[in-house]
């Protein structure tokens, strides 16, 4: 059963950690594309809703995958203690990475839903350049560069 455990976490962790690239590069690839859109004045298509919504599914995955680590993790909930608040890596893994990263999941999603309920093409790009920006910033300042890179 640890033996098991074990696995899982390992497993979590470096696929938490690898995916982690991809997403934030969909998601860049969502903020350049709709700005550069609404910079030009294109017309908002299906293909900049599908880029929008592939961006956001890419950072609820990902949160979804960072919850049951948070869970198996030693770095995670179990850690959580006084003594660990008082530490700035274990304080982060405990509760800035995951707290920040559900307000930046939040503002993606809040975004693409102001997006598609805009009626003017440039309020639909703004609602996504905008909260997604806001979003990937967040997810920047707490990830834990030091032990990712």
């Amino acid at each position: 059963m640890v033996h098991s455990r074990i696995t899982m976490y390992i497993l979590f962790k470096e696929f938490h950690s690898v995916s982690a690239y991809l997403v934030l590069a969909i998601l860049l690839f969502a903020i350049i594309y709709h700005a550069y859109s609404w910079a030009i004045k294109k017309p908002f298509s299906k293909l900049h809703k599908t880029s929008a919504l592939v961006a956001m599914m890419a950072v609820h995955t990902q949160f979804l995958v960072g919850l049951v680590l948070y869970f198996l993790s030693p770095l995670g909930l179990s850690n959580f203690s006084g003594a660990a608040m008082k530490v700035a890596i274990t304080r982060l893994f405990i509760v800035e990475h995951p707290l920040v990263m559900f307000l930046a999941i939040a503002l993606i999603t809040i975004g693409y839903s102001k997006a598609n309920n805009a009626t003017k093409i440039n309020g639909k790009y703004k609602m996504i350049v905008v909260f997604y920006s806001i979003g990937l910033l967040c997810i920047l300042s707490r990830i834990p560069w030091s032990m990712w890179i």
